[in-house]
């Protein structure tokens, strides 16, 4: 008896799967740069709630600055200050590109991998600078 359509296409090996496929870094940072737009879109609840704060007085900006020096606010705003990091150097990168600067594969995993970098230092920076301004540091 012959196999069935069924059995057949089940005995095909399958396509690598995401677990087991290596990511190359300009891939990595195209789906980072698409999460951290949308990270910074969210981000500007944070904002919005700060300005407003601000603007009601000192009791609604109490209770925004208890919420922001949480355990998971801080996480939440240093996610804030690293989305805004990374997308602000993945688009000059991204301008570089517009320009004609950086196709060659060395060039583009080289600006990606530089791009990584330079935003978790950023974002770092940025903590260390107002630690440094509350008089923390």
């Amino acid at each position: 008896m012959a196999d069935s359509p069924q059995t057949s296409a089940h005995a095909r090996p399958l396509s690598p799967f995401v677990s087991i496929y290596r990511w190359p870094v300009t891939m990595a940072a195209s789906i980072t740069h698409r999460v951290t737009g949308v990270g910074l879109a969210l981000g500007m609840i944070l904002v919005a709630w700060l300005l407003i704060a601000v603007a009601t007085g000192p009791g609604a900006y109490d209770s925004f600055v208890g919420c922001a020096q949480s355990i998971v606010g801080r996480l939440v705003l240093f996610g804030f200050a690293w989305a805004v990091v990374f997308h602000f150097f993945n688009g000059i990168r991204h301008l570089a590109w517009d320009i004609g600067f950086g196709f060659k594969l060395p060039t583009a995993l080289g600006t990606g991998v530089a791009v990584y970098v330079l935003s978790i230092l950023g974002a770092i920076a940025i903590f260390a600078w107002g630690y440094h301004q509350a008089g923390l540091l």
